[in-house]
């Protein structure tokens, strides 16, 4: 997959904020806008998710501080799949000790 930035997001509900700009709620997933199915695998129509175009992945997580307010829980594959733990951005795997 090309280097694209961030991915948006997808949600099982929405919310709007004081200014009237639409944010996601519930249970949150992220997604390559263009596509018709989220990054851990769910067809956006089929499992009734909500796109959020002007909302970037990294914003759905309560240490952001941006879109999370209303957010219940983060898919934890999603989150596999763009390299973010539950501690932060990973560094990827590589083996220190290989055998010879």
């Amino acid at each position: 997959m090309p280097a694209r930035g961030e991915p948006s997001v997808a949600a099982s509900g929405e919310w709007v904020d004081d200014t009237g700009v639409r944010m996601p709620a519930g249970e949150v997933h992220a997604w390559w806008p263009g596509t018709n199915q989220t990054l851990c695998g769910l067809a956006l129509s089929r499992s009734q998710l909500r796109r959020f175009h002007h909302v970037s992945w990294p914003e759905t997580f309560p240490e952001s501080g941006g879109a999370a307010e209303e957010v219940r829980q983060v898919c934890r594959r999603c989150q596999g799949a763009t390299g973010r733990s539950s501690r932060g951005w990973s560094r990827g795997w590589t083996r220190t000790s290989p055998r010879p």
